[in-house]
């Protein structure tokens, strides 16, 4: 059996690559990646390196050939961008006789309001319709998306959140990663939807759990959306930068992240990392690189 994964030299990709290797020799793993120089790496290891790039449709036929399972990881890039990549990346597995695909995809992903939902459902749908045997990862919320934000409070600023009351099933990426390997591996995930959500917290919630490990009280600054634009602006985001930014902070306000799941535990076959002990995780290996 080959396995691909797209994206392998990415921050999840490359978490998911260390989990299957854990698993299975590296003779039984293939990347796919737009610069294959970036995964020098992995081929000194026995990975082989294919190059793939989603813009390029031509260059999927080669990279999924001969390929049994694949792992389409979403790519980054506004809406349209990621429709038009992630529908070629279906299209070569299609032609690639492709026989299982796992995709990462957004929290309730069909009846998601969330700002970045559109590309995952244009997604799924594209799958679903090509028959293959699929498991959807519908990914809650990295907690590393936050880190901008613990370091600010690390270093006395305020935790600044416009999501009001809405809650996150934050988990680390490398849950993540390791479910997304065990599906991949595992038997009998033909035709799933896995909701992957760590337990559901606030903003408040969040940010006393960064206070118990950072050891100190951390101020939440609740605000507008309109004063959570001008806050990211004199911070120096860029000006493409702020409405999605925004958006996010109105799509957990709305609720679109408030997903109820113990979909990880019965993936993963065991329970997801305690949030304190993934912000531990996360503040040491931020202290460590500063």
């Amino acid at each position: 059996m080959k396995i691909l994964v797209t994206g392998a030299t990415g921050k999840l990709g490359s978490k998911v690559v260390e989990s299957l290797l854990t698993s299975i020799p590296a003779s039984e793993l293939a990347v796919s990646v737009r610069n294959p120089e970036k995964a020098e790496g992995l081929r000194a290891r026995g990975v082989e390196i294919r190059k793939g790039d989603f813009d390029h449709p031509e260059t999927l036929d080669d990279a999924f050939k001969g390929i049994d399972r694949l792992l389409i990881i979403s790519a980054d890039g506004d809406n349209d961008t990621r429709i038009r990549q992630h529908t070629n990346a279906v299209q070569a597995a299609e032609r690639a006789g492709i026989k299982f695909i796992a995709y990462t995809s957004i929290a309730n992903a069909t009846e998601s309001k969330n700002l970045m939902a559109p590309p995952h459902v244009s997604t799924e749908a594209a799958i679903l319709k090509t028959g293959i045997p699929y498991s959807f990862l519908r990914n809650n919320w990295y907690l590393e998306n936050e880190i901008d934000s613990i370091q600010g409070a690390m270093a006395g600023a305020p935790w600044v959140t416009s999501a009001g009351a809405g809650k996150v099933g934050w988990a680390l990426q490398q849950d993540y990663a390791d479910a997304a390997a065990a599906v991949l591996l595992g038997e009998g995930n033909e035709n799933t939807v896995y909701e992957l959500s760590g337990p559901l917290l606030t903003q408040e919630e969040l940010v006393t759990a960064i206070g118990a490990v950072l050891g100190k009280e951390i101020p939440v600054q609740q605000v507008g959306d309109e004063e959570y634009a001008e806050i990211m602006k004199g911070l120096g985001l860029p000006e493409f930068v702020i409405p999605i930014v925004v958006g996010i902070q109105e799509s957990i306000r709305n609720g679109s992240l408030e997903i109820e799941s113990n979909d990880f535990e019965k993936v993963l076959g065991r329970p997801v990392t305690p949030i304190k002990e993934a912000l531990t995780h996360i503040v040491n290996a931020n202290s460590q690189s500063n």
